[in-house]
């Protein structure tokens, strides 16, 4: 169990530069809500269903980071900062970052009977902060999800999501060539795959310029009236 819990650390280590050491991590809210939810998830399985949402309801209190004990989530979670939600029917595979103000949410159902309404998120997956990923979807292993962006259908493996409502940058992750992207999004990299829109507004832009190069040309040095400024009475 210790070697479990040094092995949890040290990835969270991996994935944020500021801890200094183990000490410092283990004050994360994020390590806390997921310890937290350990004990309810076990109690939700046996069917302890007051006693979980008790011991979901203090994470919450303290850690401001709500997570259902129905949720079922694997190796390395890291939650960080907090403020995030996750739904009762939610599946978090292994060395997931989660950044703040992220909602796994649900869906309701349309015939009224509850069922899969939250997403199911693959290993190695990076939601940046805010983000809203919404309903019963899959979401492949390594994928990120951009900042603020609102995901409602499935995502492909490896795939980059941005925007509202997201869509895919057809950037794959293989093309970093890094462990970990912080925040889940790219920072020099192209997030539209077609550049011919940009080129075309450059190519106007610099016909523009020349036009009015040419206009000023036309119309000569600019006149200066030999009228000189009243002076002030005195």
């Amino acid at each position: 169990m210790f070697g479990r819990l040094t092995a949890f650390l040290d990835s969270i280590r991996a994935r944020d530069p500021a801890p200094r050491s183990r000490w410092e991590i283990l004050t994360y809210p994020g390590v806390w809500a997921l310890g937290f939810h350990r004990a309810a998830h076990w109690l939700y399985e046996a069917e302890l269903f007051f006693a979980a949402r008790l011991i979901n309801h203090f994470a919450r209190f303290l850690t401001a980071i709500d997570i259902h004990p129905g949720a079922k989530i694997g190796r390395n979670l890291f939650i960080d900062h907090g403020f995030t939600v996750i739904g009762e029917t939610a599946q978090i595979g292994d060395n997931v970052t989660i950044y703040q103000c992220v909602t796994l949410g649900g869906t309701n159902p349309a015939n009224g009977v509850g069922g899969k309404r939250h997403p199911t998120i693959g290993s190695h997956v990076i939601i940046g902060s805010g983000a809203q990923v919404i309903g019963p979807i899959n979401v492949g292993d390594r994928a990120r999800i951009g900042a603020n962006a609102v995901v409602t259908d499935d995502v492909p493996e490896g795939a980059t999501m941005i925007g509202l409502k997201a869509r895919s940058t057809l950037v794959p992750v293989s093309e970093y060539l890094r462990d970990f992207v912080p925040y889940g999004t790219p920072c020099n990299e192209p997030c539209e795959p077609d550049m011919t829109r940009v080129e075309a507004l450059e190519q106007q832009l610099t016909e523009m310029r020349a036009e009015i190069a040419a206009l000023r040309e036309s119309k000569g040095p600019t006149s200066i009236s030999a009228h000189p400024r009243k002076g002030k009475a005195r």
